[in-house]
Order: structure tokens, then sequence, then C-alpha cells
């Protein structure tokens, strides 16, 4: 049966052929996915296929040629894509997020925005910001970047490292934070690839092994003055940030990644169950009391995960005078989801047994990628301590 039949969150036509058009590049995506984990490999061709999919312009707004996805519909797009391959929707979820937000807080000089996403449509041009650093640490803990802005005659001249720069092997150009020494701030900046520019290869890690994360080079990289980017105030007053949180409820497509990799984890497992005949038992182990117990935690583990997301996205879409308020909401969903994940894989391969362990399956694969979303941001603490922090404040004010 059709999945986008049988999805209580997809609501429209215009999602449904948004969630067909994911599940169709999900197919060739997980034909490919294990060779690129197993070698580390960025996946030029799925970002090729993305391409002429139109996927690259889900987010950018109507007026320049885009889809103007809402928040809702780019989830449904990223999850349903992350079910072939999540490094795949990982990556990609950083340039789209990306778009949304800019579409929303309109933050960069219109000129440069404009041509981006005209660029974004016309030739599939990407962007992502990057702000981690080998000695700072995530942005999100407020590290000051170690990557310096000097004043030149124009603009700037950059110089650093950038660690975790997802999507950087396709990438023509990007944002950067640094520390501008003569003002004592950081800053923004929009850095298009060029003399000074390089990448050094040091992704090697347990999982999402394909986002192409390596290191981004910068020696003394020029930057026009009208390029820096937090010097620009976007439509709601607010200047372009410098820490990832700053993204609101774009970030959101981190849990709809790793919910679709536990999605189809779950989808293997099931079908696993019901199709495995041992010869000890008269039917399939879907029968056995122990294991139709476990489907059943996968299924409340992920029905769950899901409504949580999809409501604040609704919510996020549909009221935007309250998203000032809604950052405990969109860090409880993310961390909802992603240890949902992690526990929907870890059942999935406790239903199939040792097999699961075997490279010529996807389930270790899995079990590796969803280990990643506890690291991505908002971290679990720190959404705690928000959501402490409103209800204490809540308590005091009664």
């Amino acid at each position: 049966m059709n999945s986008i039949l049988t999805d209580p969150f997809v609501r429209t036509e215009r999602e449904a052929d948004i969630a067909a058009r994911s599940d169709r590049l999900a197919v060739t995506f997980a034909e490919r996915a294990a060779e690129h984990d197993h070698d580390g490999s960025f996946p030029f061709e799925n970002f090729d296929d993305l391409r002429e999919a139109g996927y690259l312009k889900l987010t950018v707004p109507a007026s320049y040629g885009g889809e103007e996805a809402s928040l809702y519909e780019m989830l449904l797009a990223q999850e349903r894509l992350a079910k072939g391959d999540g490094s795949t929707a990982l990556a990609v979820g950083w340039h789209v997020s990306q778009v949304l937000q800019l579409r929303m807080k309109q933050s960069w000089p219109p000129k440069l925005y404009e041509e981006f996403c005209r660029r974004a449509v016309d030739e599939g041009a990407m962007i992502n910001q990057f702000a981690s650093e080998p000695s700072t640490g995530s942005p999100s803990r407020g590290g000051r970047p170690q990557t310096t802005a000097v004043r030149t005659e124009g603009g700037y001249l950059l110089t650093g490292r950038k660690t975790f720069s997802s999507l950087l092997p396709v990438l023509d150009q990007f944002t950067v934070t640094a520390y501008v020494e003569d003002e004592e701030k950081i800053g923004t900046f929009y850095v298009r690839r060029g003399p000074g520019v390089g990448m050094e290869e040091t992704w090697n890690t347990l999982g999402m092994r394909a986002t192409g994360s390596h290191d981004l080079l910068l020696e003394d990289v020029f930057v026009p003055e009208e390029e820096r980017l937090d010097r620009w105030e976007g439509s709601d007053g607010s200047a372009l940030g410098t820490g990832m949180s700053d993204h609101g409820g774009a970030l959101l497509h981190i849990p709809a990644c790793y919910l679709g990799i536990a999605w189809a984890a779950r989808d293997f497992a099931v079908k696993f169950a019901a199709e495995y005949r041992p010869s000890s038992l008269p039917g399939p182990i879907a029968d056995l009391p122990h294991i139709r117990h476990k489907i059943g935690e996968m299924e409340s583990e992920r029905i769950t995960a899901r409504t949580l997301l999809y409501s604040v996205a609704d919510r996020w879409d549909r009221l935007p005078g309250a998203r000032p308020t809604m950052k405990p909401e969109l860090g409880l969903a993310k961390t909802v989801a992603t240890n949902a994940a992690v526990r929907i894989v870890d059942l999935a391969m406790r239903i199939v047994g040792g097999s699961s362990l075997s490279r010529t399956l996807p389930l270790e694969r899995m079990y590796r990628d969803v280990r990643a979303g506890l690291h991505n941001p908002p971290m679990e603490d720190a959404v705690g301590a928000m959501l402490a922090q409103r209800a204490i404040g809540e308590a005091a004010s009664v």
C-alpha cells in the first residue's frame, strides 16, 4: 500500500506531491547508501538527482521560481528522503532549512538574496553556514571563533578553520562566522569559493559518513564589505545571528532526518518479521508475542515523536507571532525525536537478531547514523534547562 495514502500527516495534494518526490529519490539513494557509507565518499550523484528533481528550490520563495515550502512541508520532504540515505538528507537539510530561515527573516542584502535564490532555482546553487571550530566546539555553547576577519580596503580578509562543514565538497558559496578584531565582536560573512578557500578531508566518523563534513580552510580570503551579513537587519528587525539557534524552526530538519532513518529501519524489521520462518516455528516470527511487543514499542515511539514534531511545525507555520516563545518546544521536538529514533533502530535490530549486525543489511548503518542525532543542536541538557526555566517562570508569575 502507498505509504503516502496511509500517512495521517500528509494532509493535502500538494503535500502528497512533495512526499512522493522524496519517496522516489529515496529509493534511488538507498541503492547507493552502503557504498558511500563504506567509502566515506560524498554522493555527488545524489545531489545531481536532487538538482534535476527540483528539490534544491524546495524552500526558495515562489517570486524567484521556488516552491516556497512551509516548515511542515519541508519536514515531510526531509523525513522521507532520509528513508533512503540519512547522510544525503541531513546534508541537503542544512541547505533547504537555511533558505527557509532566510525567507522568513529577510536578513541578507536584498540584491545578494535575490541573486542566490535565482541561482538556486536555475543552477541548483546551495548554501550552508559554518561556525564550528576545533578549539571552540559547538557554536550553540557560545564559543568565540578563532577564525578572524581583518579589515582591509573594501572589505575583510578571513583566516581560520571550520569543522563539521557539511556539504562542503559541493558548495560554491557559504556563510562563516569570524571574530572581527578591530570591533571585538563576531561577524557573519558570505564567502564564495575562490583564492584562499580550501578543504581538508577530515571527515571519518562512526555514522553519517557521507555528509562531506570536512574541514574548511580559509587563508586571507577576501569578502567585500557589502557581503558582511550581520550588518543587515531582517524583516523582524534582527540581524543575522552567529549561532545555530538563530535558525529557529528551520532546525527541525534535524529530527525529521533521524525519524526518517528510523522509519526505514522499522519497515525493514516489520517486513523481516512477517517473512522470516525458522524451521522451529509453524509460521513467521511476527506471530510471536515478544516480537509483536517490540513492533508495538517501535510504533509507540515513532507515532509519539512524529505527532510532536508535526504539531510543533504546524503551530510554527500558523502562528508567526508565537515563534519567539517556541524555542523550548522546538528543542523538545528534536530531543524526543532523536531519542525515539535511536530506540526504534535498536528495537528493529533486536527483532532481526544477530544478522542485523551484518554489513550486508542496512540496519547496522542506520544504527550508527541515528546516533549522530544526539550530537546535533540543540543539546539535550540545554533543552531541559530551557523547559525548567520556563516552568519556574510560570510558577513565579502565578
